[in-house]
């Protein structure tokens, strides 16, 4: 399956005819669906794989070491990281890289409980004081996503967990009863495991008025990496984006039902 996801990914590229990077460059990364995947310190998944090959035909490399999240945000802060892989845009990560946006992204909240009252807004998840709401540590998806993690949090109805394995673990559990984030990543993340594959079979997905689609991408620091080597990396990934290669893998990926309403090519 790698090989045959790899040989098209390959089909799909535009050929670089630029030169290579002058260094290889570090990218640490935690697990993120199937977009990112991680066995001990063997990262896999479909940005990995579509690095990889993109740095064959580039001669531009890259190298992932498996990090938790939250060190994998500061290590790119404080400029001992060179990539920031993958990430949705915003202003504190601009601060510290440049953004090369690969697809459009946009989360939603999530829950097993088909006979609750639907909630259409995080204004309404405000009001609905009811329900406990189980976030991951490091997710952002903008500024109100950030108020209302902070607003719930001081009304004591926020779980923050490491992964979403947590989350889902929370939502099968009746612990928590929603959660934010694109179906993709909730599902793409779990293991083959029937305590909480479970929530997949009754996954109920309610897309949120003014939580919008955002920009999910790479970051390129701005300290670590020279600017030829920044060019070679825009160019690699931009070429990925406008071919199609990047929207092909996607759809390799993930079911049509864990994209619709929430993944798009940009």
């Amino acid at each position: 399956m790698k090989r045959r996801i790899a040989l098209a990914l390959a089909l799909a590229l535009p050929a670089l005819a630029w030169g290579g990077c002058t260094r290889v460059l570090h990218a640490p990364v935690s697990a993120l669906g199937l977009s990112i995947t991680v066995k001990g310190q063997n990262v896999g998944g479909f940005y990995p794989e579509l690095f990889r090959t993109l740095s064959e035909k580039s001669d531009c490399h890259i190298r992932f070491t498996a990090v938790p999240r939250a060190r994998q945000e500061a290590l790119f802060e404080s400029g001992k990281a060179d990539l920031l892989v993958t990430a949705s845009r915003t202003p504190r990560r601009d601060r510290h890289g440049y953004f090369v946006p690969l697809i459009a992204v946009r989360a939603a909240l999530l829950s097993v409980d088909p006979a609750r009252a639907p909630v259409r807004s995080m204004a309404e998840l405000r009001e609905r004081k009811e329900l406990r709401v189980a976030l991951v540590r490091g997710f952002d998806y903008g500024e109100d996503y950030q108020e209302l993690a902070r607003e719930l949090s001081a009304q004591g109805r926020v779980f923050i967990e490491a992964d979403v394995v947590s989350v889902a673990r929370l939502l099968n559990a009746g612990f928590a009863d929603v959660t934010i984030m694109p179906p993709a990543t909730l599902a793409g993340g779990l293991p083959d495991d029937p305590r909480v594959q479970a929530v997949i079979d009754r996954l109920r997905v309610e897309l949120l008025d003014d939580l919008p689609w955002r920009e999910s991408g790479i970051y390129v620091s701005k300290t670590t990496v020279r600017a030829s080597d920044r060019a070679q990396l825009e160019h690699m990934f931009s070429g990925a984006v406008k071919s199609g290669a990047v929207w092909e893998g996607v759809r390799k990926h993930y079911p049509p039902s864990l994209i619709e309403g929430t993944l798009r090519p940009r």
